[in-house]
């Protein structure tokens, strides 16, 4: 029992390939508190299974798809409005892109894919401690702690109020935690459906589970992330309806109706539903927690400004990380990016650009679904997390349509690294199929 609750290396089904596999699995481990150390141990990974596998990743037919969205972004860096800018902006993407290739030649089966989400859950849980550290206890760091571990405590959270713990901004904490949320609910089920089938009492892994849950919840709550509080129930339905759990879905949609009601409903109704929705949610959502919010930090602002820096330049955009520069220059205010990932690439590369991006990440999802669907193809007991791991793919895609997760180095990392899983295990699955 004790072997299934912590994390060791495990087997590589190719063991030419063992050795980043080990590499992977311990910069996975580390890389959410020591970002330096695992982005090194990450990238060693990398390069040896481009080396070691060169030959199947270069036939991968979704490689050269990103192989030709890379030579695209290095076009539009050619023609951008502020090339230096744009020379910076392309390192938020190619060496990503090789993690993808990577991690798709070397995770190939579902068995990988669970190792991995139990990697990152039980990381999960010291990152949600420290957040509530921040937040109720004052923590904080000295300013060497950011020489060795590359992030520092702001005692309160960052901005104040909302929880950040060891990410720099709480949306960005809010990203991770999402990740991690669906990754631990999807085991956290996997667990429970053993249980119930064995009528055996309650397992140690389930309990651990069931904490990481819990913290990965209340550390969403805590980062006052609107996106991330959707997407939280967006996930419980889904989850609750793969499992037939439909009186849960009608639990959990009746909560969001009213949560939604006392926010946005007119003065007379929403009165009614604030008497039993806390101000903490209804508040956040409608804004009212932020009454003075400036006209250039409005979400609608920035996308309307990104949607004409598109229009303007349709074809080749305005160059990687232009939309700060140039929403400077007019609203007299600095913005890292517009919260909207999709609206930026149009505005910053073009539109047959984003669409080639847009197509690649639906061509996996649908090949997943396809997959899932297919009683060939994957075991019944594995059904379940290569699911979440879709799940995950779709969250993201709802994350950034209203923020960027590109800018933190673990977050992006990590986002690269599961569409790779996921991406790798639908070409092993498939081919296996066409085998039999």
């Amino acid at each position: 029992m004790i072997k299934k609750k912590i994390p060791s290396f495990q087997p590589h089904p190719n063991s030419k390939l063992q050795l980043p596999w080990n590499a992977l699995q311990v910069g996975t481990l580390i890389f959410p508190l020591m970002p330096a150390f695992g982005a090194v141990s990450i990238g060693f990974a990398i390069l040896v299974t481009l080396a070691f596998d060169y030959k199947t990743i270069i036939h991968r037919p979704r490689n050269w798809g990103f192989g030709i969205f890379s030579l695209l972004l290095i076009i539009t860096t050619a023609l951008a409005h502020d090339k230096i800018s744009a020379l910076e902006g392309l390192f938020n993407f190619l060496p990503y892109i090789l993690l993808f290739c990577a991690s798709d030649a070397l995770i190939q089966t579902p068995g990988q894919l669970r190792h991995l989400a139990r990697i990152l859950v039980i990381t999960s849980i010291p990152v949600v401690i420290i957040g509530l550290g921040q937040m109720f206890l004052g923590w904080t760091t000295p300013e060497t702690w950011q020489n060795i571990f590359g992030w520092v405590i702001a005692p309160g959270g960052n901005p104040p109020g909302r929880m950040a713990s060891s990410f720099m901004y709480a949306n960005t904490l809010a990203g991770y935690l999402i990740i991690t949320f669906i990754l631990a609910f999807g085991l956290w089920l996997e667990e429970f459906g053993k249980k119930g089938k064995r009528q055996l009492s309650i397992s140690q892994p389930l309990i651990l589970l069931s904490l990481a849950v819990i913290l990965n919840f209340v550390g969403l709550i805590l980062t006052n992330s609107r996106n991330a509080w959707a997407i939280a129930i967006f996930v419980a339905i889904v989850y609750a309806a793969y499992q037939g759990w439909y009186i849960l879905v009608a639990g959990v949609a009746s909560i969001a109706t009213t949560i939604i009601l006392a926010a946005f409903a007119p003065k007379p109704i929403a009165e009614i539903f604030r008497k039993v929705v806390p101000t903490f949610f209804w508040a956040r959502l409608n804004d009212q927690m932020f009454p003075d919010r400036p006209i250039a930090l409005m979400r609608k602002t920035q996308w309307d400004f990104a949607w004409n820096m598109a229009q303007q330049r349709p074809f080749t955009g305005w160059g990687l990380r232009n939309f700060t520069l140039l929403y400077q220059e007019k609203m007299h205010i600095w913005l890292g990016h517009p919260h909207n990932f999709f609206l930026m690439l149009s505005a910053e590369t073009g539109i047959p650009t984003t669409i080639l991006f847009i197509s690649l990440i639906t061509w996996i999802l649908i090949a997943g679904l396809q997959l899932l669907r297919s009683p060939q193809s994957l075991e019944k007991q594995d059904r379940l997390i290569f699911f979440s791991y879709l799940l995950v793919i779709i969250a993201w895609v709802l994350f950034n349509t209203a923020d960027v997760s590109l800018f933190d180095l673990r977050l992006n990392a990590l986002s690269w690294l599961l569409l790779g899983a996921v991406s790798g295990v639908i070409y092993r699955c498939d081919r296996l199929q066409k085998l039999t």
